[in-house]
Order: C-alpha cells, then structure tokens, then sequence
C-alpha cells in the first residue's frame, strides 16, 4: 500500500540570532532568508517550502519574539505570534552556545496557550561540548512539555534529516500546495530587497542595521545588453548614516552593490545591473505610513 503525501505548515521561533534563516537555507538548499550575526535580521515571515515524492512541508520564518521598543519591533513579534495559530507544528529554535535565557521564558509563557506539537530545536551543537546538552535539555524539558527534543546544527546538516523525518510524523495528510519547484512564496522583488538589506548588515556596524530598509524601485530588462536593471534604494534615519552606507568615495556603496549583484543574478539566472542610491527618512520605524510602504503591512496581522 503506498504511503498518503504529507502537507503542513511549520512556524521556526525563538529568540533573535538562534539559526533560524541558515536552518531554512540548509533545508530549502538555496538562500531565501538573509543571515547575519546581528539580532532581529528577519522582518517579515518568509515561507520556505520543502518538497520531495512522500511530503510537502512549508517552513514560515518568523522575526525573532523579543520585547518591542518601537513599531516596527511590535509589527514583528505580532507577525511570529500569529504565525502560531496558523500552523500543524511548531519549532522552538534555541542557540546551544547562550543556553536558557529570560528571552526563552518570555516565549515559553506565550507557547502555554498553544494547541499545536511543539518542539525543542537545540542549533549550533557545532560549538559546544557534548556534556553540556544533557543539564541544558533537563532544563528546557523542566520549563515545558515539547512533543521531543532534537539537538542539531543547522549550519553543519547534523542531525537535520532526523528532525524532517520527525517533522513529518506529526504532518496531517494533505494536498500539495505548491508546485514542486517552487521554494518560497514570496516574490523576486522581496528577495532581491532582502539580499541587498543582508549585506548592508554584513558590512555596516553599530547603529545602522536596525534603522535600514530596502525598496525596489524599479526591475526591468534593458534592451540594449539584455541585463536586467534593478534599482533601490537604501532607507535610513539620519544623514550620519546616510555617509556610513554611502562610505569614503562611495566604497562601502560599491561594495553592497558587488555582494548584492552577485546573489541576485544567481536569483535570476541572468545578468544585473545594479543600481543603489541611500535616502534619509527620519524616525521611519515608528511611523505607520512608511511602515506600510516599505512593505510592513499591520493590517495584514
């Protein structure tokens, strides 16, 4: 008798920079999240989906859940707690290296009211010592009641392949979604917006990454070599900042431009030409306008 196909959805959660969007990429087998060491790299949920013959599993990524000191902060942590009433299975990610933290009682408290399995992820096992996971599980298994606990490291693959197969024990039967080549449900302009935000974070410093934002201006074929053009620009908060992305002649700019380019034609499958520029809006993360134009949608939530 043949096995029915699996479908369902699963919300990653934890606290920020636990390994959630390099588990993500690790599954998906392409970048759909951006990854960074800075906390709060994520803003929207972004939903990577896993397809193979017996199943079909769609990952939402959600902001790391943390105490919101401005709107865009709580658009974020409402966005991850919503995510947990949409979805058959939930995947408590933590970082092996930080251990129980009073962020993790902080999401523990919001998962008592949930109905769904939920499960103990314990990423980055790479770094530490194995003697450390036992007092580390015992604690978490203390705090609450997760359907299991799976240690791995998203970065290395270890022990990844027994969390999916676990996964799919607790998917309900169901249909295929979406078409067996299609791993996110976002579109190419969020990615690309995406990709150029990820290596602002990867070469900027102090207070520049949370006060960015990317818009895409503008995607169209040029005619004339058969590049694609793709404009957009860098939002920031102060013109103190606006110099930091911009950098001495222009070269931090310049070097966003090359990392970015590069990501995005693989993307595409096509050659890019690339154009950045840097815009100064002050203040933009507590106003709900320009919240909602740079593509944060409250309403949505």
């Amino acid at each position: 008798m043949q096995n029915q196909f699996k479908s369902g959805f699963v919300a990653i959660i934890g606290r920020p920079n636990v390994g959630k969007s390099t588990f993500m990429n690790r599954v998906i087998g392409q970048k759909i999240a951006i990854m960074s060491d800075k906390a709060q790299t994520t803003r929207n949920k972004i939903q990577g989906v896993y397809t193979d013959q017996q199943k079909q599993i769609i990952f939402i990524d959600t902001p790391g859940i943390h105490k919101p000191k401005h709107k865009l902060g709580d658009f974020m942590v409402k966005i991850a707690e919503n995510a947990l009433d949409e979805v058959d299975a939930i995947m408590f990610m933590i970082n092996a290296e930080e251990g129980y933290g009073r962020g993790d009682q902080f999401i523990i408290d919001r998962l008592q009211s949930v109905r769904k399995p939920v499960f103990l992820i314990i990423n980055k096992i790479d770094l530490v010592h194995p003697d450390q996971l036992l007092p580390m599980i015992e604690q978490y298994r203390n705090a609450y009641s997760f359907e299991e606990i799976i240690p791995i490291s998203a970065l290395e693959g270890n022990n990844v392949g027994h969390l999916m197969d676990v996964l799919t024990e607790h998917l309900p039967e169901g249909p295929q979604y979406y078409p067996e080549d299609q791993v996110t449900d976002h579109p190419e302009r969020f990615i690309i917006s995406e990709l150029i935000r990820e290596k602002v974070l990867q070469l900027t410093r102090e207070e520049i990454p949370h006060s960015i934002a990317v818009v895409i201006e503008q995607i169209q074929q040029r005619e004339d070599d058969e590049k694609i053009l793709v404009q957009a620009a860098i939002i920031v908060e102060r013109k103190s900042q606006k110099g930091i992305v911009i950098g001495k002649q222009g070269r931090m700019l310049k070097e966003v431009g090359q990392r970015a380019r590069a990501d995005i034609e693989k993307l595409l499958g096509s050659k890019v030409y690339l154009e950045l520029w840097v815009k100064v809006q002050e203040n933009w993360r507590n106003r709900p306008h320009q919240l909602r134009e740079f593509g944060f949608n409250q309403d949505e939530y």
